[in-house]
């Protein structure tokens, strides 16, 4: 007890000569860790890519002060002229079934159904009712795709007119406000990407992307830019995916049969993906849970016999045939086609299958599950 009596206050009065040189090495190293990079350099560099596109997106001029084309007006809803109408009298489908569904999508609290061969978009709040429970979003439409939202304006491809429609919401009624004529050849599929605040759309038979904006808080759309893909001008292409800052182009008929990836900004191509004749008839890509799920509607001479759905783990995978076939999951033997996210869960449309036009599934890291016919 003497020994540690003893010892008590000469640690106490070493500490204390100790402090103010350990307070002097902290506040250094606080000065030198504040002067430090916290990334590695590639992330700096890419960050500072970022920032830099970031603000280059800033300087563009807005779509109305630089554009190629603006829309048609076919209606303006702020008019003074303008004559609502009430949502009960949206006419209704009339159709029990759908004929050659091609895309299901929700946005916010609707849902919409391209109905293809009925040329017709339907649209309504739940996916339990019956068909004949749905309202006609349009009829206006000739062998129509897909529609896309940014949840101001509504944008739906006339495929065999070369048209763009437009529709905006007010009072629970959408209507028809504008239209792009003269939109390549055959518009096929449109997607909204938040990121660039762009709506692409993709003209299948000749390789071209239109880039359509709007002004914020103007729904009067405008047609920015047309760009080019030049191996894909000759050739059939379904869909694209947009994906890290890159464009996906499926295989298509009537060219190399391969996937295209293009930069998003540039539209250069930066890989090919050669794929096999006999899913070269691709419909779309989708990446999941690791994964890159097909879906395919006809070999390179475009037999529907080939359709199926396939997954890979990679693209580099599909030259040698490394890849599963899971059509199975959905019984098989019709075609299917355009596969859309809904908040967890995945929808698939498909023709030539009575009774199961859209199909309701989730993806995980092991694959397929919990398939569902809705209708």
């Amino acid at each position: 007890m003497y020994q540690n009596f003893r010892k008590l206050p000469i640690k106490k009065r070493m500490l204390s000569y100790l402090f103010p040189f350990v307070w002097l090495l902290i506040i250094a190293g606080i000065f030198t860790a504040c002067g430090q990079d916290p990334l590695p350099a590639a992330s700096s560099a890419a960050n500072e890519d970022t920032s830099s596109a970031a603000a280059s997106e800033a300087k563009l001029p807005l779509p109305s002060e630089s554009h190629l084309r603006a829309f048609t007006t076919v209606q303006d809803l702020s008019n003074e002229t303008f004559t609502p109408i009430a949502a009960q009298d949206v006419p209704r489908n009339s159709f029990p079934d759908l004929s050659v569904p091609t895309y299901v999508t929700k946005v916010k609290d609707t849902y919409f159904i391209v109905d293809c061969y009925h040329d017709q978009i339907i649209y309504h709040d739940n996916l339990t009712d019956p068909l004949t429970d749905w309202q006609i979003l349009t009829n206006e439409i000739d062998k129509g795709h897909t529609i896309a939202s940014d949840g101001e304006v509504y944008l739906a491809d006339d495929t065999e007119g070369n048209r763009i429609l437009v529709f905006e919401k007010k009072e629970g009624v959408f209507y028809h406000t504008q239209t792009l004529d003269a939109v390549g050849n055959r518009p096929h599929y449109i997607v909204y990407d938040a990121p660039t605040d762009t709506f692409y759309v993709w003209s299948s038979m000749n390789g071209e992307m239109y880039l359509c904006r709007h002004d914020p808080g103007d729904p009067q759309m405008y047609l920015t830019e047309i760009r080019t893909v030049d191996a894909l001008k000759d050739t059939y292409v379904r869909s694209f995916t947009i994906h890290e800052n890159s464009i996906y182009f499926v295989s298509g008929i009537s060219g190399a049969p391969a996937v295209l990836k293009v930069g998003l900004s540039t539209f250069e191509v930066l890989e090919t993906y050669p794929v096999p004749e006999t899913i070269a008839g691709m419909v779309q890509l989708t990446f999941a849970e690791g994964s890159c799920y097909i879906t395919v509607s006809t070999d390179n001479t475009g037999s529907q016999d080939y359709a199926t759905i396939l997954r890979a783990k990679n693209l580099q995978d599909l030259a040698d045939g490394n890849y599963e076939d899971i059509y199975h999951n959905f019984i098989g033997g019709g075609t299917p086609y355009y596969i859309t996210q809904i908040n967890n869960s995945y929808y698939l449309t498909e023709h030539r299958l009575p009774g199961h036009s859209v199909w309701k599934f989730d993806i995980s890291q092991d694959g397929i599950a919990n398939v569902e016919a809705i209708y």
